[in-house]
């Protein structure tokens, strides 16, 4: 697929097909493709925690999600919890930040390599949802997940069970200027 229906085709997918699995080799194909997005000083600090088994992802969707986004995600097989290491990108070998964003950039770099993850899943016919209402401290224990990161979204990963529409985007003009 081009790149460019990639990009065009990608969908946030609320619905999916609960007789299609995603298997590991799928999921390490779209972490693969993430790790080739840029970040501060390449200090790659994206980590991700994927949660494949049934129970667990029962367990998860209950606990850890609230009921519109375990709604959302209901039948997708697959979440991935995106997090970063804190106080990496954007900060001095000393600790000390390198400009007023702080720990912002690390949330810029994560956000590339999510990017990177979708439009990944996107190529290989499958349908992503990124979920920023989720319960953090609950992911935390659940999971088992260092005190070191920031937990930032949980993306869903299936196939779809319906078509999704495009929401209407804004024109480049109404969000360009040109010095």
């Amino acid at each position: 697929m081009e790149f460019q229906n990639v990009i065009e085709a990608r969908r946030s997918m609320r619905k999916y097909d609960a007789s299609k699995k995603v298997d590991e080799a799928t999921v390490k194909a779209m972490i693969e493709a993430a790790i080739l997005a840029p970040s501060w000083k390449n200090s790659q600090t994206a980590r991700y925690y994927c949660i494949h088994s049934e129970a667990v992802l029962s367990q998860f969707k209950a606990d850890c999600l609230p009921s519109f986004n375990a709604k959302n995600a209901a039948d997708a097989p697959v979440l991935i919890v995106t997090t970063f290491v804190k106080n990496t990108a954007g900060f001095n070998p000393d600790g000390e930040p390198t400009n007023e964003l702080g720990n912002g950039w690390g949330f810029y770099d994560l956000g590339l390599h999510n990017e990177n993850l979708i439009l990944k899943a996107r190529e290989l016919g499958l349908d992503t949802l990124i979920m920023g209402i989720r319960d953090a401290d609950k992911i935390r224990e659940m999971l088992s997940i260092s005190e070191d990161e920031i937990i930032v979204a949980v993306i869903a990963v299936g196939y779809a069970a319906q078509e999704a529409r495009m929401p209407p985007r804004k024109a480049a003009d109404e969000i360009l200027k040109f010095f």
